[in-house]
């Protein structure tokens, strides 16, 4: 605010000494146009002022030049013997200053207005998240209890014999951590940890996903071909990236029918990798592909549609992002682009 008040100051002070003929006279002599444009050059500070301070702001500056002016515009009209003009020179000052300032003002209340509708908004679009997180909870929470609660009726049942409540502790556990799972899921959703961006080897996480999901691969007779190249480096959260890798791996299984294979490369594009998962998998439909980053969206049977939303939260929190291609009965190609940590980030 000072320094606004200040330039304005020093532009109101030019703007007069243009008018008093102190700085184009000396230069260009008394010419006739000289005296033309001398009181224009004041309407750019008003409307200035007006920009930066409103109606209110306009008015002061078009008031103080014509105090400052005033000593002039009595000489040129003592001699000219036309005090009207100078006047109505006066009178367009803060013609203009209402003017511009009004027009400021609505534009600024307009623009205030838009915030309130855009908050509104986005308030209800949180209210309506979490209408639809208590909703898919609630049914992702329900089938398991229910499982839970059959499988305990059973086990305290003192007809059934150990094997069977062997087999339903097992059921009884399974489901527990399902819950855990399912809860784990949302609360990261709802209130993920900060994202630690580090210097990271890409290339051991992708490796260690990879690893990781070698043996459910298998039983399903899906091959996972890792060309990705060695020694990536990025700035980011191993633990983010982790989750980011084991969901698209997951996910990519699922999608995949017997007998395929998954292929996973990547390539330096400028300053970023653009790392690639490829299915061979059923495909998205294009009513869906629009829709499969949006929370609580999913075609799964079973599933909190968070999985790819969290993804797209944690990629995009690298500074990156991620898009994807799929053709149904062909497969489904995810891309995300991060940057590649380089060495004079530390410079």
């Amino acid at each position: 605010m000072k320094t606004k008040i200040i330039s304005l100051a020093l532009l109101i002070a030019f703007t007069v000494a243009i008018h008093y003929g102190l700085i184009l006279e000396p230069i260009f002599g008394d010419a006739h146009w000289i005296h033309a444009v001398h009181s224009r050059f004041c309407y750019i500070p008003i409307v200035v002022a007006a920009s930066l301070f409103g109606i209110k702001g306009g008015v002061i500056t078009a008031t103080i030049i014509s105090i400052s002016v005033l000593p002039y515009m009595y000489n040129i009209a003592i001699s000219t013997h036309n005090i009207s003009n100078e006047i109505v020179e006066i009178i367009f000052y803060y013609a203009l200053a209402v003017l511009v300032g009004s027009i400021i003002e609505r534009v600024l209340i307009q623009r205030e207005k838009n915030k309130d509708v855009q908050l509104q908004l986005e308030r209800t679009y949180r209210l309506s998240l979490m209408g639809q997180m208590a909703a898919t909870m609630a049914h992702e929470i329900k089938n398991p209890l229910a499982s839970i609660k059959g499988s305990v009726e059973i086990l305290c049942n003192p007809e059934t014999n150990n094997s069977d409540k062997k087999e339903f502790e097992a059921i009884v556990k399974k489901e527990i951590i399902r819950v855990d799972n399912t809860i784990k899921e949302y609360l990261n959703f709802a209130r993920p940890k900060p994202i630690q961006l580090i210097k990271m080897n890409l290339s051991n996480s992708v490796q260690v996903a990879v690893k990781q999901v070698t043996e459910q691969a298998k039983s399903s007779k899906i091959e996972i071909m890792n060309t990705f190249p060695l020694e990536i480096t990025i700035k980011g959260d191993d633990a983010k990236i982790h989750q980011v890798l084991l969901n698209l791996l997951l996910n990519a299984i699922q999608a995949s029918p017997i007998n395929s294979s998954i292929n996973i490369f990547g390539e330096i594009e400028e300053n970023n990798i653009i790392f690639s998962l490829k299915d061979n998998g059923y495909g998205i439909l294009p009513s869906d592909l629009k829709h499969i980053f949006d929370p609580f969206y999913t075609t799964k049977e079973s599933g909190s549609g968070l999985g790819l939303a969290v993804v797209k939260s944690i990629i995009e929190g690298h500074n990156g992002t991620i898009t994807v291609e799929s053709a149904k009965d062909v497969g489904t190609t995810f891309k995300i682009s991060i940057p590649l940590f380089l060495e004079r980030q530390n410079d």
